[in-house]
């Protein structure tokens, strides 16, 4: 159990995770590197919505800005959660 901003909570508080760098690949792929140190893949066809539409522009998708830990888009317009593209990412290791 713990307290924040003088609310209660069970469990325990969860770790933030951030993220350290982003390359965008081919077809909406980004491989993405985490606070953990690790890297993932990360599909962004999974970003559905009107205020994602713009990332179908390939202008907008391949220019991303990490701002605070956060991938954003079109001058901050749009992000995506870190805890998000951790959670819906792949493992990724470089076979040499």
């Amino acid at each position: 159990m713990y307290i924040m901003n003088g609310f209660v909570y069970g469990g325990e508080p969860a770790a933030s995770i951030e993220i350290s760098s982003v390359k965008v690949l081919d077809d909406m792929i980004m491989l993405v590197s985490f606070s953990t140190g690790e890297k993932r893949l990360f599909d962004a066809t999974i970003l559905q919505g009107e205020v994602f539409e713009p990332l179908k522009k390939e202008d907008v998708f391949k220019n991303p800005v990490i701002d605070h830990g956060v991938v954003t888009w079109d001058d901050g317009n749009i992000d995506c959660a870190p805890e998000f593209m951790y959670d819906n990412s792949y493992e990724y290791s470089m076979v040499i």
